[in-house]
């Protein structure tokens, strides 16, 4: 088939990180205001839509910086320290035994099957992922729980953060030379953040000969309410998504190989 390169963000489109890293970051905030504010999933949203922090620790200590600003206290003088907020942040997400973890990461839903990524490999298609999680979180998820034999991965250690495309054009680079495909085949990315949609356009800026395409999936703690999911839907689209999915599944074969929407799709980009 060969018609695109597929890269994935991992959080909110692999796996449901609303009670795991979002509750690591709220339950962080909360620590570091001493106990005066606990950020809402609205509220991380809300900083989110911003594009810039898909960094979970820098958001963090974002949110405990605007906090103390609202109450008439500059940033540059509450000197917090950025590694404990770190190393708080860790404690909870991947728990106090780092040799046996236990903490939120060990409860994320999974948002796909394994059989999945078999179908597209089955038909031709090849696929690998760019997240802002560290590697060994990354491969609990995708070697631990979803069985994926050493699938191409670009990490937090290896690339800038998003919306920096670095990273995606690392992904697509170890794909080609990988499977040694040719060098001009459309690249479709999805995510589920602002941040993911730009990275596509800066992607598309640095790279114009090439086809990019932003898929927007809508994690699952937004699909709880009718008017969240509206909000978050519009302003995936306004930062360039071409279509927005309830669940990357939706992302099938079927679309990617017949769906006349799709076809259209990479036309456009071109």
């Amino acid at each position: 088939m060969n018609k695109a390169i597929l890269v994935f963000d991992i959080d909110g489109v692999i796996r449901d990180v609303g009670g795991s890293y979002r509750r690591a970051i709220a339950n962080t905030v909360e620590h570091f205001t001493s106990g005066a504010f606990c950020p809402t999933l609205a509220d991380i949203d809300e900083l989110k839509s911003e594009g810039i922090w898909n960094n979970d620790w820098e958001a963090s200590r974002e949110l405990v910086y605007r906090y103390f600003e609202v109450q008439g206290q500059k940033r540059k003088n509450l000197n917090l320290d950025y590694q404990k907020l770190v190393a708080f942040f860790q404690s909870r997400y991947r728990g106090v035994d780092e040799n046996n973890w236990n903490g939120y990461i060990c409860s994320e839903p999974l948002l796909v099957r394994s059989s999945y990524f078999d179908h597209l490999t089955a038909a031709g298609l090849y696929w690998g992922f760019f997240s802002g999680a560290m590697r060994s979180e990354i491969a609990y998820i995708l070697e631990g729980k979803l069985g994926l034999n050493s699938p191409v991965v670009v990490g937090m250690e290896d690339a800038p953060g998003k919306p920096n495309p670095i990273g995606l054009f690392a992904v697509v680079k170890q794909l080609e030379k990988r499977h040694g495909l040719p060098e001009n085949l459309p690249v479709i990315y999805a995510g589920d953040t602002v941040g993911d949609m730009y990275t596509v356009q800066n992607a598309r800026k640095q790279t114009p000969s090439r086809t990019w395409v932003g898929i927007g999936v809508l994690p699952p703690h937004v699909q709880k309410s009718d008017e969240r999911q509206y909000v978050y839907l519009g302003k995936l689209l306004e930062a360039g998504a071409k279509v927005v999915l309830n669940s990357i599944e939706e992302l099938s074969v079927g679309a990617i190989g017949n769906d006349k929407l799709f076809r259209i799709l990479l036309q456009q980009e071109r």
